[in-house]
């Protein structure tokens, strides 16, 4: 079709442009104009990234960055265009100005960081683009020199630590090819120590829970390595030991939550207690989950396998004799002192946070004390010294009778054995 006389034709972006069509109207919706204008920006202000950062935010007022925010942060990592793989593009426009040619130390990317930073909060709407440009950069790792994978890792650390950046994107690093090539786990060694580094494991910990990546990190490596032996001794030797404690916690967390869920199940499906017994046993050695843990689960599954009245005075009757009848599940994982004071300390918290169990609570420590549950031993260190804050002046109250009756009785047993 031929254009009309008042129109000229743009042959790159494939669209009719007015006569008037200015340089700068050029320069926003064509890509190579747009390109060539941030290059020379670049070439401009050079090595000064404050100057850099000032050029940006004025030229988004020219510049079309939401139709070409790719662009820009290719050019800004880059240098220029990336192809498919993570090359350069064949196209001369290019600066040698941008992260990649950067020197690699901390200082400098953290100049960076906050170039990306200033950009983003001037100009809002780049926020989703950025986090899909650094997810397309991870995929294209293997393409990049080991410098300017570090470059990338610091970067990624810095800006994940101030919130720039959602952990979500750590997803591009499962992906296949760089899990086999051992690409992934190198890279998150040098993001997670800038991360650390800048915040601390809690912070990363919250942020890594938040987008549900807690429990990906063995995605990391191969499926035949995906052990929590290997993870540890692979970040540990890295210097990151407070990542290979943090994935051991997740590990023991994902355990507990699946041996819940298993008890409350075999419970409901009328299992024999001895076959929970030697489930939750065998659960206990191959998770390496304490004692102490396992009688807190075991309590839950046990008081969640059943719906409470909710009148307060026959709740009392319906928990003492359901506990009763369950008493060997807690006597089975309660072999040692301390994983009696905790069973004890679990039960004065459900009573208090279970408002109807409130007057119930001496009753089920009797009753636990009679079946060899508790020792009187727990019984007197919970109300001496350990109890909860949690209802305290109630349940010490309660318990008065019952402790001053244990301690006469341990008194009138010493007696006794003095004079044998």
């Amino acid at each position: 079709m031929t254009p009309s006389p008042g129109t000229l034709l743009n042959t790159t972006s494939n669209f009719l442009l007015p006569p008037s069509f200015s340089t700068d109207e050029k320069e926003r919706f064509d890509p190579t104009q747009f390109q060539e204008s941030i290059v020379q920006g670049l070439n401009q202000t050079g090595t000064d990234l404050e100057a850099v950062a000032k050029f940006l935010d004025s030229s988004g007022a020219k510049l079309d960055y939401r139709r070409y925010a790719e662009t820009l942060f290719d050019i800004l990592v880059a240098g220029g265009m990336l192809a498919p793989g993570g090359a350069l593009s064949d196209d001369m426009t290019r600066t040698n100005f941008c992260l990649f040619t950067a020197p690699e130390d901390v200082k400098t990317m953290k100049a960076y960081a906050q170039v990306f930073n200033k950009l983003i909060r001037r100009y809002k709407y780049l926020e989703k683009g950025f986090e899909e440009e650094i997810k397309k950069l991870l995929l294209f790792l293997k393409g990049f020199s080991e410098s300017e994978r570090n470059k990338l890792a610091m970067l990624t650390g810095i800006l994940l630590a101030n919130g720039s950046l959602s952990a979500s994107i750590l997803s591009s690093l499962f992906n296949d090819n760089l899990v086999k090539d051992g690409v992934s786990p190198a890279f998150a060694v040098k993001l997670f120590k800038m991360w650390i580094n800048e915040k601390d494991i809690n912070s990363v910990a919250a942020s890594l829970r938040k987008v549900g990546m807690d429990n990906r990190l063995m995605e990391l490596f191969p499926v035949n390595k995906r052990s929590y032996d290997h993870f540890s001794k692979y970040f540990t030797d890295a210097g990151l030991k407070e990542l290979s404690d943090f994935a051991r916690n997740q590990q023991s967390l994902g355990a507990r939550k699946e041996l819940q869920k298993e008890l409350q199940e075999q419970m409901s499906q009328g299992v024999s207690f001895k076959e929970i017994i030697v489930y939750g046993k065998e659960e206990m050695k191959k998770s390496g989950i304490s004692e102490q843990m396992v009688i807190c689960i075991m309590w839950a599954s046990i008081m969640g396998s059943v719906e409470w009245n909710k009148k307060e005075e026959l709740v009392t009757e319906q928990a003492i004799k359901h506990l009763k009848q369950h008493s060997p599940l807690l006597k089975a994982f309660t072999t040692q002192g301390l994983s009696e004071l905790t069973l004890l300390l679990r039960v004065q918290e459900y009573c208090y946070d279970n408002i109807h169990f409130m007057k119930a609570f001496q009753k089920i420590v009797l009753l636990l004390y009679k079946v060899d549950v508790l020792s009187e031993e727990a019984v007197l260190k919970w109300y001496t010294e350990a109890h909860l804050a949690k209802g305290k002046s109630v349940f010490l109250e309660q318990m008065k009778k019952f402790v001053e009756w244990l301690k006469n009785a341990e008194e009138e047993s010493e007696s006794e054995e003095e004079t044998d």
